[in-house]
């Protein structure tokens, strides 16, 4: 089973927030300490110089983390985290939760662990996540196309260059 660990700041709206749902369904455990997050894991930061890629496999056994928390606490505490783990960025998806639909990048908890675990081959994982959510099947549909190219790249730099060739197309 794949560790999945959420450092939660109960800054947004219980009823809307997928990080206290995933934990409902014990899909993820919520820590509210840094030095609670298992070292080495995957970290989910968009803030992060290196892209997630199938290559961050070996990073599984230590599990995925994310964070949970306002956009204006982020970047302080992404300071505070990134020394214990291998943070990685997500490429370009578009999110499907009703707060943020359609916005590129704008994904919430739920959909940012499920695309990492899709990325990294875990796709029934991914997709039982996404089962937990009304609207958890449009986030794999809208990027179904994407979340597969990611998937069978050879690194991170491949991965950008697939979000870069998707974007320019798109602009086209």
């Amino acid at each position: 089973m794949i560790r999945i660990e959420i450092y939660h700041t109960d800054e947004c709206d219980p009823k809307k927030c997928s990080a206290r749902r995933l934990a409902k369904f014990d899909l993820a455990k919520l820590v509210n300490r840094v030095n609670l997050i298992t070292p080495h894991s995957i970290f989910m930061n968009p803030f992060s110089q290196k892209a997630l890629s199938p290559t961050d496999r070996i990073y599984l056994k230590n599990g995925i983390s994310a964070l949970d928390c306002s956009w204006e606490s982020a970047m302080r505490i992404f300071k505070k985290i990134s020394p214990r783990v291998e943070d990685r960025c997500l490429p370009y998806l578009v999110a499907a939760n009703p707060v943020n639909y359609g916005k590129p990048t704008k994904l919430s908890t739920a959909e940012a662990i499920a695309a990492a675990l899709y990325i990294l081959g875990e796709r029934t994982k991914a997709l039982n996540i996404m089962d937990k959510f009304k609207w958890g099947i449009t986030f794999i549909q809208l990027n179904k196309e994407l979340l597969e190219r990611y998937s069978d790249a050879l690194d991170s730099s491949e991965v950008v260059r697939i979000q870069n060739e998707y974007l320019e197309d798109v602009r086209k």
